[in-house]
């Protein structure tokens, strides 16, 4: 099991550690729905430096991106930031991740922590054109500071103006007394905020600096138990869930970021399947009856015939209701239409609805 910089303060603070992607997280300080809603209303620091980072470089940098992601990166400029995923070549999705333009030779990717080894074996494989390419993963740590008290919060940590940077944009500049890290206007959770990707031996002095400058606006730290639920109210796809090999993303819901403009891995076979459409869809649903979807659950018709299955569900702190995704044949997911989720001996009304589930 792999600790992250600051596995040890988590500890200290109390916080419930498990095993997740191969490290030791924590899942909760003060408990889910008392950290999910600090996120909200004021802002929250999370620990997420088990994600994978992967320094391309090089003249042919973006030729390999572009081969292996189905975005296109070619519209990236620096300081520029872009969400996208790698196709694999039967139709399903290797990984989701975003990438950061740091020059037109040189872009960062960050990945799932679950997927490091794997995106790095698939990576070298595509990488004919011998572009350069470094794992930095161990040598960074990531903190997402979440929430709407974010900027006026962090402001004296940097000399970069917050309050101007729009999403998706980054700045390389000197944060919390620590130099060259990216301060990037990203985040999972709907609410706002900054990822932070410093070096891991300043990642202490990095997390103490911004709860200090945090303390007068409610900061608290936040664990990988209302990262879920955060990015599950604004239909945020979870690797593992919602998405995997055997998911594509036209299914998914990903056509916004797969650009036909382009050659990519697999991007006939996923342009058919767009322009004939998908057997299946990825939906988001509200249970009109009392229950809480889980992961695997069935869904089904009013017949009782199974029709698909949930991939994330839980009980929305911010909404009250009882929420999920699952996948459906394509005939049952238009909106408001009526499905139920088999929940043990019971059968659950749901109804289809449009994301995100929780509108700022």
């Amino acid at each position: 099991m792999k600790n992250t910089a600051l596995t040890h303060i988590h500890e200290e603070l109390g916080a419930k550690m498990v095993p997740f992607a191969g490290y030791n997280m924590p899942v909760s300080y003060e408990g889910v729905n008392a950290e999910h809603e600090n996120v909200r209303k004021n802002l929250g620091v999370f620990d997420v430096s088990h994600m994978g980072e992967f320094l391309v470089s090089g003249p042919n940098a973006l030729a390999l991106i572009q081969k292996i992601t189905t975005n296109d990166a070619s519209k990236l400029v620096d300081g520029k930031a872009q969400y996208t995923c790698m196709p694999n070549d039967k139709g399903g999705i290797v990984d989701d991740l975003i990438i950061y333009c740091l020059n037109e030779e040189k872009f960062l990717l960050v990945v799932n922590a679950s997927n490091i080894d794997k995106d790095w074996n698939w990576i070298a494989e595509q990488n004919t054109m011998e572009a350069d390419v470094k794992d930095l993963s161990e040598n960074y740590a990531l903190l997402a500071i979440q929430g709407p008290k974010a900027v006026e919060a962090m402001q004296s940590l940097t000399e970069e103006d917050l309050s101007a940077m729009k999403m998706f944009n980054f700045k390389i500049g000197t944060f919390a007394g620590s130099e060259k890290v990216i301060i990037s206007a990203t985040g999972y959770t709907g609410s706002g905020g900054f990822e932070i990707y410093c070096k891991s031996e300043d990642a202490e002095k990095v997390w103490n600096n911004v709860l200090e400058a945090g303390k007068e606006y409610g900061i608290k730290p936040i664990g990988l138990a209302a990262r879920d639920t955060l990015r599950l109210e604004m239909g945020f796809c979870l690797y593992g869930n919602d998405i995997d090999e055997t998911t594509s993303p036209i299914e998914a819901g990903l056509g916004w970021i797969t650009k036909f403009t382009k050659d990519f891995v697999n991007a006939e076979n996923l342009k058919k399947e767009k322009e004939e459409g998908p057997k299946r869809k990825l939906v988001a649903f509200e249970l009109t009856e009392k229950g809480i979807p889980r992961k695997d659950y069935k869904i089904v018709d009013e017949n009782q015939n199974e029709i698909g299955y949930v991939t994330s569900g839980t009980m929305s702190p911010s909404t009250g209701k009882a929420i999920g995704l699952g996948y459906v044949k394509t005939e049952f997911s238009k909106k408001d239409n009526t499905i139920y989720v088999q929940i043990r001996k019971k059968t659950v009304p749901a109804t289809i609805v449009k994301l995100p589930f929780y509108k700022a």
